[in-house]
């Protein structure tokens, strides 16, 4: 928590010191805007649960595999308006969540038992990257902004297993593109003060999405409300709290072993940030 807060306080202090040396805010042209968004915070998970094969056990994270505490968590992104209705934005979201526990039960995972009483090391690496487009439906009000668009996120996750005397070791490597909606709001209290949420999120069978012949669902919604402050003309900070979750039940077409390829993952997380703004 202490390396938190002070990445915090450096990342507000230097932009405040740039914020003021370039003042007054300066766009490329009447119809571009560019801007930077930088979020730091924890992320507290609310319920995780995995298995990997039909035989495999349904592992819960936070009861059983030490996710019962914060993790640190950031976000960058880069934000395009143009024409004046439109934005385009590109994120990544690292997220990567490190245990190690003294098994309760015995745990098995791809055919690979690891026993009750051993000590595992656990790693939910799961960062995503993400393009999203924007078309404000409000754009001669001031006070309210609302924009619907859609998104495509790419997923690089890295799930593993492994026993701390090395001998026993699974994992799951996965890339995959998932598409889903966004929407986008915004109250400007006054000219200082702000209200806003965002959403990203879908529920559909990935199967039908990307051509396979298994029955796979899946499901994402990240969602979030922020209450913001202008602090100078290019940099504003604000504080956010977002619920990610979702997750995929299936049986992949491609697996290679060991196990079965049949994969039941579900996590619900919540975070705490405190973000910043530059327009450029």
């Amino acid at each position: 928590m202490k390396k938190i807060l002070s990445s915090i306080f450096l990342v507000s202090t230097s932009l405040l010191a740039f914020g003021q040396i370039n003042a007054p805010n300066v766009t490329l042209n009447e119809n571009l805007k560019v801007r930077g968004v930088a979020e730091l915070g924890f992320v507290g998970v609310l319920d995780h649960k995995i298995q990997f094969s039909n035989n495999g056990t349904y592992f819960d994270y936070r009861k059983d595999g030490g996710q019962d505490v914060l993790f640190p968590v950031s976000r960058l992104s880069v934000e395009v308006d143009f024409k004046k209705r439109n934005t385009l934005t590109f994120l990544y979201q690292p997220l990567r969540l490190e245990s190690q526990v003294l098994l309760d039960e015995d745990l098995i995972v791809d055919d690979a038992l690891f026993a009750q009483g051993t000590s595992v090391k656990l790693l939910y690496n799961f960062p995503f990257y993400r393009l999203s487009y924007l078309r404000e439906l409000l754009p001669k009000s001031e006070k309210y902004k609302f924009a619907v668009g859609g998104t495509v996120q790419i997923r690089n996750a890295t799930i593993s297993f492994e026993s701390a005397d090395g001998t026993l070791y699974r994992t799951n490597r996965d890339v995959g593109i998932v598409p889903a909606l966004k929407i986008r709001g915004r109250a400007n209290l006054n000219e200082r003060f702000y209200l806003g949420l965002e959403a990203d999120g879908i529920y559909a069978p990935v199967s039908y999405l990307n051509g396979s012949d298994n029955e796979v669902v899946g499901a994402i919604l990240d969602a979030s409300v922020r209450g913001g402050v202008k602090i100078n003309d290019p940099v504003s900070a604000f504080l956010n709290l977002r619920y990610l979750g979702g997750g995929a039940v299936g049986t992949s077409d491609d697996t290679k072993g060991p196990g079965d390829g049949y994969v039941k993952n579900w996590l619900h997380f919540a975070t705490v940030s405190l973000g910043f703004i530059y327009e450029f």
